[in-house]
């Protein structure tokens, strides 16, 4: 019977003087087998339910326990008794040509119980059997050429090339929707093309603006060293989501952000890397759920096959004998999980994973962590903050950082504000980091990259917070003036409030100003101080400046100028930081980029 006969579903109607022939009793036969195969393949699938071991007795024999399978086109196979038979004897060995076999059960009926016929004078025949007995049969066949289930195509990956050229191929997979928050699984496939190709190394960092590292970043920094498979491997990495849902996501890379080495010789990608997936608000279950049942009835009937393979065998062989070597079970079996078997399951499962904690022993711990925890006041506070310098801004002009909160809450608070920068210090014999409190002009023999500004500070006591002013000593083509804060409470100063959760807490573009050409795109990647990866808002602070994704993926107008990115954490507005990019067309960042003669 081929898997397809089972549909459509047809039974008998009945009505008061209806002629019952032969064949209305064969469909109502039909129709109950089909329909309890139909939900045997669609609930269950194929496999094992119990026994049907497989063991060798001697170097020519083997025994097949008794036990229960369903096949692929649902039916039921059922070996009462355990079998005893020489390999040689087995359907399908005198056409084997390897060295490794595949014992396969299969369904099998026969027709049973003859018994004398009334009109066996008008079919030449005086007996008909009786009845079908379902039953089964053992066959062989090469491990090499066995037919394979297929599985369905779901649209559950995402996939997109990393690398290729003549002798390798890296992609990376990954699944195209995840859960807020979820961690989720990345494979970087390396597929050797060439059987004459040196070794594979590659470094790429990878732009994740929805997706946080290991450490915490937007950034995935992945490195292969000395790849050289034979044919494909596959590496499996870690990704977390952000907390909040992204419809359209990308993980992205440019071109020169890819070095590649094969053997010794460096080599180029020729193509940007992108992979979109999305962050969406569901379980994982399911997303899952969604995937599997999206495949429809021609794709799983194409999935299965009309078998149930129990064990490899593998032979050493001559030309007139053969022995048998050894068999294997371990990876070649299905098996059908079944409610009935659930009990033994759970028991068996708690050997490989630990036993949940007693009462005691929880509250023990949680005591811990909660000691652990426990919000200690803080008396002082510090942090990077940041002053945008517009590009007009001359010799004496005043610029005003956004409001800062400073985490110690409400009252008498004291904060100073400075120039901190790194230069060159003989006595450490390297570089040092410096801050310079108050007016840096009084420090001319010092080489900071920030430009020279009188510095004043106010503070909103009723408000925890403070702003700095500064007012330039000179002229700057600087457009950023970083600085470093230090917030003191004042004896009798302090009283707790919600702000104090935000304390020392900051965030920082890691490339603050980017040079980049008209239209061209640049993801604006930030770095967290003091506090956890968090959701982020990005947004434009004047009209016509490009357009900017949620993600951070900002795409520059087509026109020339210096136009400003706001960022802030979604939760905590007053957490904010400012990102800057340069737009010039590309022949005039081509020109400025060569160097002079």
């Amino acid at each position: 019977m081929d898997h397809n006969q089972l549909l459509p579903f047809e039974r008998n109607r009945y009505y008061v003087g209806k002629l019952l022939t032969s064949a209305d009793f064969q469909t109502e036969q039909t129709y109950g087998s089909h329909k309890r195969r139909f939900l045997n393949e669609m609930m269950f699938g194929s496999g094992i339910i119990c026994g049907l071991g497989v063991y060798s007795l001697d170097d020519l024999t083997i025994m097949v326990d008794s036990g229960v399978a369903v096949d692929g086109c649902g039916r039921e196979l059922a070996v009462e008794n355990a079998v005893v038979c020489k390999l040689s004897s087995v359907e399908g060995f005198e056409e084997l040509e390897g060295d490794r076999i595949t014992l396969c059960l299969g369904y099998q009926e026969e027709n049973v119980h003859p018994v004398y016929t009334v009109r066996g004078t008008e079919s030449g025949e005086s007996y008909e059997y009786n009845r079908i007995r379902e039953g089964w049969k053992l066959f062989v066949l090469d491990s090499e050429t066995m037919p394979r289930p297929v599985q369905p195509e779901l649209e559950f990956l995402a996939a997109a090339t990393l690398y290729a050229d003549e002798d390798y191929q890296v992609s990376c997979t990954m699944p195209t929707q995840t859960p807020c928050g979820a961690l989720v699984r990345v494979d970087v496939t390396v597929r050797r093309l060439r059987e004459t190709a040196q070794p594979l190394t590659l470094k790429a960092a990878i732009q994740t603006p929805a997706f946080f590292g290991e450490d915490g970043e937007h950034q995935w920094d992945l490195e292969l060293r000395e790849l050289c498979p034979d044919g494909e491997v596959t590496l499996h990495y870690l990704l977390r989501a952000q907390a909040a849902p992204s419809p359209e996501c990308v993980l992205l890379a440019d071109s020169q952000a890819i070095q590649v080495w094969v053997g010794e010789q460096e080599r180029q990608a020729r193509d940007n890397f992108a992979l979109r997936a999305a962050i969406v608000s569901a379980t994982a279950e399911q997303l899952v759920d969604q995937a599997v049942a999206s495949a429809s009835l021609e794709m799983r009937s194409l999935s299965g096959v009309d078998f149930v393979p129990l064990g490899e065998i593998l032979l050493q062989r001559t030309r007139s004998a053969y022995l048998i070597e050894e068999i294997r079970t371990l990876g070649v079996r299905q098996y059908i999980r079944t409610t009935a078997s659930l009990p033994v399951r759970e028991e068996l499962e708690r050997w490989f994973r630990p036993e949940a904690a007693s009462a005691p022993e929880a509250m023990e711990r949680g005591n811990r962590l909660q000691a652990q925890e426990r919000y200690v006041e803080p008396i002082y506070a510090t942090g990077l903050c940041e002053i945008p310098l517009d590009a007009n801004l001359r010799r004496g002009q005043v610029a005003y950082s956004n409001e800062i909160v400073h985490g110690l809450g409400p009252g008498t608070v004291y904060v100073s504000v400075g120039v901190e920068y790194l230069a060159d210090d003989p006595k450490l014999n390297g570089v040092g980091r410096s801050t310079i409190y108050g007016n840096t002009a009084l420090f001319p023999g010092e080489q900071t990259s920030a430009p020279a500004a009188e510095l004043a500070v106010k503070v909103m006591n009723d408000r925890g917070s403070f702003v700095v002013a500064a007012r330039l000593l000179e002229d700057s083509s600087q457009v950023l003036l970083p600085l470093r804060w230090v917030a003191l409470v004042m004896p009798g100063g302090m009283e707790e409030t919600k702000l104090q959760s935000l304390a020392g807490k900051s965030i920082a573009a890691v490339q603050s100003t980017v040079v980049m050409a008209t239209r061209e795109s640049h993801y604006f990647n930030v770095r967290f101080n003091n506090m956890e990866p968090c959701t982020l808002t990005y947004e434009l602070t004047e009209k016509d400046s490009g357009t900017i994704t949620s993600d951070g993926i900002y795409t520059a107008p087509g026109r020339e100028g210096v136009f400003e990115i706001r960022i802030f954490c979604t939760e905590m507005p007053l957490i904010t930081t400012y990102a800057y990019a340069v737009v010039k067309k590309r022949d005039v960042q081509q020109t400025e980029e060569t160097p002079q003669e």
